[in-house]
């Protein structure tokens, strides 16, 4: 009897603590699948196997047309393709890089040379141009591409990396927002700190450090002055919900306006976007290929679970959430970890302003608008619970994922965006159905 118990305690606590990454795999696993296209090879994988097509034709090429567009991908491609069939003994008559009418030129200049066009090595895009057909001399000439093969388009790379860089703002702030809402509170004033942070930011930057011209001394600066500015409005939740027993729905409501009408006041409603050069770093660069707001992101979660799982803080959070009173008795200093936590709340929606100010190279009044429905629904999505007690920081970057995936799979099927507001809101009802479900079956 105890260990059919125990079996069932188990499974609870693996639906409990993997469900949501289940889910997660199954999302992936549909738009993939929905997704399925045929792909065309890109850059110099492409190149050599285009080469080799070319030298592969029956007549043996020896005259050889190579076009492709003006972007640093399709070079790589003309470069490979070249290599390859000057190796074969072909020899390339011209390399066009640009649109239509650079290869009309081209073909027109060879053919009045007296050249003959044996073979035109191309990408999926270039291959299917219509100037070809203008020229008569060209009819019989092989059009040589990539081979097609079929991939998802959910799955290619640069996608996957989209979607990755977009989920990263809101992932962020909603680490704050996963220990408010486990101490059963909740924050509405996120979207409006990031505001607040972008125009603080940018104003620092325009006025004070040289605009465009700023160094990184004065970016340095300005992006710890609006963090820190968030950090004090966060504070000041915590000092009226702590001291004076506030209700966190209607003090973070309140701070919500508050920092929206300051960032509108400061900027006088317009964008700021006279930022330097360097301020593009963090929400534009790159570190080994991936976009350094993902890093951030990383970075920041791996702290938050070391907190929440491996220090008292993270003890004395998940205390107050399950019984307040209790943990009062037991020692706990309530109020100062909800200041903290509030406080850590209004830094991380700073930090999230500043790099969707780095990614958009402006600061505006109007960033973060509905931010915070976003982050609460990927805290919730995630299975933390609503009433305080219970959550993950991981299980919020897993259902800041769902939500991304959802979005971007949606967006992938050209579903209407009226349509896309249901299914997420439908999403979120669901997980809140099921954390209730739970509460009320004790699990």
């Amino acid at each position: 009897m105890n260990t059919q118990r125990q079996s069932r305690w188990s499974g609870h606590w693996l639906l409990r603590d993997y469900g949501m990454v289940v889910a997660l795999v199954l999302l992936v696993a549909l738009f993939s699948w929905l997704t399925l296209t045929e792909q065309f090879p890109t850059g110099e994988d492409a190149g050599r196997q285009v080469a080799e097509l070319v030298l592969a034709q029956p007549d043996s090429p020896r005259g050889v047309l190579v076009v492709v567009r003006d972007t640093p991908e399709d070079w790589a491609f003309a470069e490979e393709v070249e290599r390859g069939v000057k190796a074969g003994g072909a020899t390339v008559l011209a390399r066009v890089r640009g649109g239509a009418p650079d290869v009309r030129q081209a073909i027109e200049r060879i053919l009045a040379e007296g050249g003959t066009i044996d073979a035109i090595a191309a990408n999926e895009v270039t291959a299917s141009w219509s100037v070809y057909d203008r020229f008569p001399q060209l009819d019989q000439v092989p059009r040589v591409k990539p081979q097609p093969y079929p991939w998802p388009n959910f799955l290619k790379l640069s996608n996957l990396l989209g979607v990755a860089n977009q989920t990263a703002i809101y992932a962020l702030i909603a680490i704050g927002m996963t220990l408010v809402i486990v101490t059963g509170g909740i924050d509405l004033s996120v979207g409006s700190l990031v505001a607040l942070s972008s125009v603080s930011t940018a104003l620092l930057l325009r006025d004070w450090g040289g605009g465009a011209q700023a160094g990184p001394a004065a970016i340095v600066l300005a992006a710890l002055v609006g963090t820190s500015l968030c950090a004090v409005a966060g504070s000041l939740n915590g000092v009226l919900i702590t001291l004076f027993r506030l209700p966190p729905f209607i003090v973070t409501l309140g701070m919500m306006m508050m920092a929206s009408g300051l960032a509108f006041r400061l900027s006088e409603g317009r964008s700021i976007p006279e930022l330097p050069a360097g301020f593009a770093w963090l929400g534009r660069g790159r570190m080994v290929g991936v976009p350094n707001p993902v890093w951030l992101m990383l970075g920041g979660y791996l702290l938050a679970h070391v907190c929440m799982s491996r220090t008292l803080l993270g003890r004395y959070v998940y205390a107050i959430g399950g019984n307040r009173e209790a943990a009062r008795l037991s020692g706990v200093a309530v109020n100062r970890v909800l200041l903290l936590v509030y406080t850590l709340s209004g830094a991380l929606a700073g930090l999230g302003g500043l790099v969707l100010t780095s990614q958009l190279s402006a600061g505006d009044p109007k960033f973060g608008q509905m931010y915070e429905l976003e982050v609460i629904a990927a805290v919730v999505v995630g299975g933390t619970s609503l009433q305080g007690g219970y959550g993950k920081v991981f299980g919020t970057l897993i259902g800041a994922f769902i939500i991304a995936v959802i979005k971007n799979g949606m967006n992938l099927l050209n579903v209407d965006p009226y349509n896309q507001k249901i299914v997420l809101g439908g999403v979120l009802m669901l997980a809140v159905l099921l954390d209730t479900a739970k509460r009320r079956s004790g699990h």
